[in-house]
């Protein structure tokens, strides 16, 4: 799946950099794209342009033709459109943000379609989903269907949208923009690091460490609501921390212990101090006799692909325009995942003494543990988080 952005000015996209979010750039053929556009838009049954007829106003400065929409939903017989789309004055940029999606598309080459896939084997294809805010979603169909209507193929049958709640501000005191609100809760991060961590988070390797922090944080803060759902944001300075167990940064720092455990015992493993670690085959794993190993074995890792498979499977094509996706199921799972590990972590000694009689728990315990890594990376993956190797 690409998700494709309704605008692409630089302001944003270096935003959606620093929040490590992949997105497609415009190359150096838009251009190109654009005419090739603007000639099926003069050659488009739905387009009206050029000279108009005695009595007909003439089309508004800037505006290349006019497209009827609801015709065209009509005669498709399209479903899940505003009743309210009639006709769309056309401009240059509206051609350039289809250009845009274009583009886009062409990124998204997929070489081996899933099973029931409409797409024939080594084909391209991906489906575009428009992430719009409520309040946007109305001209989003428009140029949902313009692109149709531009480029009838397989892809643009496939575009969906995913509409997204308001984002509130408790007690603002003035407007507050996407980059405002990044630079606030970074320069918040850091100083929550200073507080626990002292002058070592001063050092200049705790910059891509508070950027990852930073962009956990706000993922979190706005995924772990339902995406048509209102999201009310406290930008007060106590309101990110880096010890609350409902935060993005609690997450990562559990996932950073994790890799900090596995780092400790592969050092001891180089001093001769631990054997390697077995094959699971030949683990006795009758040794886990901790209720918190068992809770993380059926509560975590055995359901974390159901998870994944109800909060990000798209549905087939259909008629219907919406789609809806889960990221809140992912969010409060790794949540619940980092507060069990924790408390199983500060009750539990992984790595005890390097008797013999002890290696068989700690070996079981460990590839119990290594599992438990996995599917914090694997569940970050999804939120295109990076897992942290250490704080």
């Amino acid at each position: 799946v690409r998700l494709v952005p309704a605008t692409g000015d630089e302001q944003s996209q270096e935003l959606l950099r620093r929040l490590r979010i992949a997105w497609p750039h415009s190359s150096p053929s838009l251009d190109d794209t654009v005419a090739a556009l603007a000639r099926a838009l003069a050659q488009s049954p739905y387009a009206a342009a050029g000279e108009r007829g005695p009595g007909v106003a003439a089309l508004p400065p800037g505006a290349l033709a006019e497209v009827d929409l609801r015709s065209f939903v009509q005669q498709q017989c399209l479903e899940g459109y505003d009743p309210n789309l009639g006709v769309l004055l056309v401009t240059e940029e509206k051609l350039r943000c289809l250009a845009e999606l274009q583009q886009a598309v062409l990124q998204c080459a997929v070489s081996n379609p899933v099973p029931g896939s409409p797409f024939p084997p080594g084909g391209s294809c991906c489906h575009v989903v428009h992430v719009v805010s409520c309040d946007e979603e109305f001209q989003q169909q428009q140029m949902d269907l313009l692109w149709r209507i531009l480029d009838p193929g397989a892809h643009t049958a496939l575009q969906k949208l995913l509409v997204c709640g308001p984002v509130k501000v408790t007690k603002p005191l003035s407007p507050i923009g996407a980059d405002e609100y990044f630079q606030l809760r970074k320069r918040q991060m850091h100083e929550a690091s200073v507080m626990k961590y002292g002058e070592l988070a001063q050092d200049e390797a705790w910059t891509e460490v508070i950027d990852v922090l930073t962009a956990a944080a706000i993922r979190f803060e706005m995924l772990s609501t339902a995406h048509r759902s209102q999201i009310v944001l406290d930008l007060e300075d106590g309101s990110i921390s880096t010890k609350g167990t409902k935060s993005g940064a609690f997450v990562m720092y559990n996932c950073a212990r994790l890799a900090t455990l596995f780092d400790a015992y592969q050092r001891a493993v180089e001093r001769g101090t631990y054997p390697p670690l077995p094959p699971p085959s030949e683990l006795n794993f009758s040794c886990l006799r901790e209720e918190g190993e068992w809770l993380l074995l059926f509560n975590y890792l055995l359901p974390f692909p159901e998870v994944l498979q109800q909060a990000a499977e798209l549905p087939p094509p259909s008629k219907g325009i919406r789609i809806t996706v889960s990221t809140e199921a992912v969010c409060k799972f790794l949540i619940q995942l980092s507060m069990d590990f924790s408390s199983y972590y500060n009750r539990v000694h992984i790595l005890g003494e390097p008797f013999p009689h002890l290696f068989e728990q700690m070996f079981a315990r460990l590839q119990l543990l290594a599992a438990v890594r996995d599917t914090f990376h694997s569940a970050l993956a999804t939120l295109h988080l990076p897992p942290l190797t250490q704080i």
